[in-house]
């Protein structure tokens, strides 16, 4: 029931106090412990930044039941006195700005609320100790706090959070299963070992160690690579980008996946801006714009970045959670990120992740052969009836001809004529990391032999993003060439979306493709992209016109260049299904080599897959 107007409330009888009134210690500190302290997640972020904050090299995080009944964190910090135990539990008491002065922040934590809201609602204790002094101990019970006490400690902070919420029962309702609690706090304790790789870290939950990660070894790149591999795995590790970029005096480094090893989610990408953790919406929009040209929509890429400012050009004072930042120039941080981003795949040039191999050799199985009932002698049989030869089965015994007769081949070899009119396919020079092509499977996959195994290329992915770039290539050197059609194509559409393609000819004209008005709901097209060169002029035309009506009327078909040229580019290239000579096989093979982002088509599929010989042999059980 919401409040009445006071006039009204007198009038009906709704009574509530009609005076203004000072709310009491506690319950302010209730108050503020929902802002701060939402979960035992949020308990932990707070307790381990001030433990990170004390220059610790060890942090323990231990809970039970999702950290309900149980938060410790105990670490090796530089410790605190009885008096600094007594402000600390204090609200808005911190060390953290000498100066006072919020905007130079050099520190996670600052507003020295965590401590008191925490105490609030739970059973707090505190134990401390500096290096060469006495150890203290102090308790703060639903906010009731006691004098600090002697107590036997190692150098650094030991705090113990039991029963948490026990003062306020209603927040105990909101919260989750144990098991996703557990979770939470394990995604926190990583998300901050990611950003600290120098500190060790350790995690229990229900006495079960569930993460141990040591430093490692080597330069900060080294280090971070290290903790990323402990934490986002050997798949990230070893597919991903270094990043490390300048400009005006903000730095990004960090790494960021291949875009052929993608996922479903965001929930793969982390940031850190001056080494604090924040969820960004203007940081998760650069990287969608800067893997627009390689990934689909609905797929994201994996990465951790980090971004380093002067303190004065950043905001971490706009969320009690400090989950969230603003930049004084959003522009430039926007930039760096996707130009820094760009470079690091360009650089790539055509390598796909190892993922794409590895997916391969797990698909393949081993066939299973039954053997004749009684008469088995260590040979497989084949089960096939247009087979009779083979050994174990009825007829004569196998001497290798049986797999020549009537057998439905999926490899299409070239004829013999024409099979080494480019480069020998046996011969493969060291310059060719892509091989030399030896086949065409099922007139869709051109099959190369690289000096040590062998390549499976999709024609039509591998085209597509070869046209791709020189569409772009051509539009940002002054213009993508035109051809003007013998017989103009009419193509009728309804009418809405005829009058949204009319109202960008001038910029569908920049991209090669001149249409007019043709009466109400149709268009006529005069000329298309050379580049294409014969192609479905009417689907394509009206995949555009879906184009144009996903984007909107408020924004130009020249900023979203990448999904227009993409949808282009789709419409001409060599289709699946095209018989290739060897001569065109091994052209496009040259080109994918020369051409930069050629190990994925436009929506961040591989375009090939590489098989070393040793995974071959693997599935054959040579090794």
């Amino acid at each position: 029931m919401s409040p009445l107007p006071l006039c009204q409330a007198v009038e009906s009888g709704y009574k509530y106090p009609m005076h203004i009134r000072q709310l009491p210690e506690t319950l302010i500190n209730q108050i503020a412990a929902g802002e701060v302290i939402e979960r035992p997640a949020a308990a932990v972020k707070e307790l381990v930044e001030n433990s990170i904050d004390a220059g610790s090299s060890r942090i323990e995080v231990v809970i039970r039941d999702g950290g309900a009944s149980l938060i410790s964190i105990n670490d090796d910090g530089i410790g605190m006195t009885a008096d600094d135990l007594s402000l600390a539990v204090e609200r808005h008491a911190t060390s953290k700005l000498p100066d006072e002065d919020l905007v130079n922040i050099a520190s996670l934590g600052f507003r020295g609320e965590a401590l008191p809201s925490i105490g609030a609602v739970s059973r707090l204790t505190i134990t401390s100790r500096k290096k060469d002094a006495e150890g203290f101990a102090i308790t703060v019970d639903g906010g009731k706090k006691s004098k600090p006490a002697p107590a036997a400690h190692g150098k650094g902070t030991k705090v113990e959070v039991r029963d948490l919420f026990y003062a306020t029962p209603a927040r105990l309702k909101f919260l989750k299963s144990p098991r996703t609690e557990t979770q939470s706090v394990r995604d926190v304790v990583e998300r901050l070992a990611m950003a600290y790789p120098d500190i060790h870290f350790k995690f229990t939950a229900d006495d079960k160690e569930t993460l141990d990660l040591p430093p490692s070894p080597g330069d900060l790149y080294e280090r971070r690579l290290g903790r990323l591999r402990q934490i986002m795995g050997r798949e990230f590790a070893e597919n991903a980008l270094r990043l490390d970029a300048a400009r005006d005096g903000v730095t990004l480094t960090g790494y960021a996946s291949l875009p052929t090893l993608n996922r479903g989610t965001n929930q793969y990408q982390q940031f850190f801006v001056n080494g604090r953790p924040v969820r960004d919406k203007q940081l998760i929009g650069a990287i969608r714009g800067a893997y627009m040209d390689f990934l689909a929509y609905d797929r994201h890429p994996m990465l951790c970045l980090f971004l380093d400012l002067p303190p004065a050009d950043v905001d971490v004072n706009v969320h009690p959670a400090k989950s969230e930042v603003r930049f004084r120039d959003s522009a430039l941080v926007r930039g760096l990120i996707v130009g820094g981003l760009k470079h690091a795949i360009t650089a790539a040039g055509h390598r796909a992740s190892t993922t794409v191999a590895g997916d391969t050799l797990a698909a393949f199985t081993a066939p299973q052969f039954p053997a004749a009932a009684g008469n088995w002698d260590g040979e497989y049989r084949q089960p096939a009836s247009n087979y009779p030869g083979v050994k174990g089965m009825a007829g004569a015994p196998y001497t290798g001809s049986a797999f020549g007769v009537s057998g439905n081949l999926a490899l299409q070899t070239a004829p013999a004529s024409r099979a080494h009119d480019d480069v020998n396919a046996i011969d493969v020079p060291a310059e060719y990391p892509l091989g030399a092509a030896c086949a065409q499977v099922h007139e869709t996959y051109i099959v190369a032999q690289t000096a040590d195994g062998l390549v499976l290329v999709d024609q039509h992915a591998a085209h597509e993003r070869l046209v791709y770039e020189d569409m772009k290539k051509a539009l940002n050197s002054g213009g993508i060439a035109r051809q003007p059609l013998l017989l103009p194509e009419i193509v009728e559409m309804d009418q809405p979306s005829a009058e949204r393609l009319l109202a960008r000819k001038s910029e569908l004209e920049e991209l090669g493709l001149v249409i007019d008005s043709f009466g109400p709901g149709a268009v006529v097209v005069n000329e298309t992209p050379a580049l294409l060169g014969n192609i479905n002029i009417k689907q394509m035309v009206l995949d555009l016109a879906d184009d144009v009506a996903n984007y909107g009327q408020t924004m130009g078909l020249k900023e979203k260049l990448e999904e227009v040229c993409s949808t282009m580019a789709c419409h001409g290239s060599v289709r699946a299904g095209r018989r290739l000579t060897p001569t065109e096989m091994n052209a496009l093979l040259r080109q994918m080599e020369r051409t930069p982002h050629s190990g994925q088509c436009n929506h961040g599929r591989p375009t090939y897959v590489e098989l070393k010989l040793a995974d071959i042999e693997k599935l054959f059980g040579r090794r």
